[in-house]
């Protein structure tokens, strides 16, 4: 490898280190319930989440109680992308008119993005609706993403409690993940990305003439935010079949880079 090249690892390195000890930090505080500069915005949401759904916030669970609701979200998870899927050709937010995911595909893709694996078995553009793409991909994309956290979570209260009965719990880890790092992080991302280039648009396909006359239909749609979370939660699944080999997932040398250091960005905070 050339020196130039030893160089662009170090600074690298380098800014993944800087950027990740305050948000360690911040985490740090976040898990603990402790105030931080987000709370006058963010929680009267949470608190409002947690009174809909009965939800003590100073009640901790069990390791066991803890594993079972993590179970029991993500059932629910999978029945509702499976069906958003399955009825997608009766759903709004359809200007490509797709049909209806085949079975298979729509079992496959729905146990995919409820784990974290979100292994891409279709091209998103000639397969799944705007609402689809949001409401049942990018949706999974946070949730599953702010599990995987808050279990990472409860293993490090595992170790660093002298005596462990309880881990957490589990509704309010992937609520206070959610509103308080995914959310604020991926709205100034998504800013940043269509500022770069990336479409965010519920318009229909583009219909363009070649310079040889022939016509070329253009996919677009909400890529950007779908994008964000994608590259944030170290998810799979892009808006398009090529995901970020696609220009319109990632148009510069500048969004290329940002995505990079955002895979990383969380996972090393842990």
């Amino acid at each position: 490898m050339t020196a130039v090249g030893w160089i662009q690892i170090f600074l690298f390195c380098a800014i993944i280190a800087a950027l990740t000890k305050p948000l360690g930090w911040y985490m740090t505080r976040v898990f603990n319930g402790e105030r931080t500069l987000l709370s006058p915005l963010f929680r009267p949401i949470e608190a409002a989440i947690y009174w809909i759904g009965g939800v003590d916030e100073k009640r901790e669970q069990h390791w066991v109680t803890y594993t079972v609701a993590m179970l029991f979200f993500h059932v629910g998870g999978f029945l509702i992308l499976y069906a958003v899927m399955r009825l997608q050709a009766t759903l709004p937010f359809n200007p490509a008119g797709q049909s209806a995911v085949a079975e298979d595909l729509s079992f496959n893709t729905a146990i995919s993005f409820i784990t974290n694996t979100n292994w891409q078995n279709y091209g998103g553009e000639s397969t799944m609706s705007y609402l689809v793409q949001m409401l049942g991909l990018t949706h999974q994309n946070f949730l599953s993403a702010a599990t995987g956290i808050a279990l990472a979570i409860a293993l490090i209260r595992g170790f660093s409690r002298a005596s462990v009965r309880t881990v957490g719990n589990f509704w309010v880890d992937v609520t206070r993940v959610t509103l308080y790092v995914l959310l604020p992080i991926c709205i100034v991302y998504t800013l940043f990305l269509v500022w770069q280039g990336i479409p965010q648009t519920l318009g229909p396909y583009i219909e363009a003439t070649t310079l040889e006359g022939a016509k070329q239909t253009i996919a677009v749609g909400p890529v950007a935010s779908q994008v964000a979370i994608k590259m944030l939660g170290t998810n799979g699944g892009g808006f398009f079949n090529a995901n970020a080999a696609h220009p319109f997932e990632n148009p510069t040398a500048l969004s290329n880079f940002v995505q990079m250091l955002s895979i990383f960005t969380i996972g090393a905070a842990l």
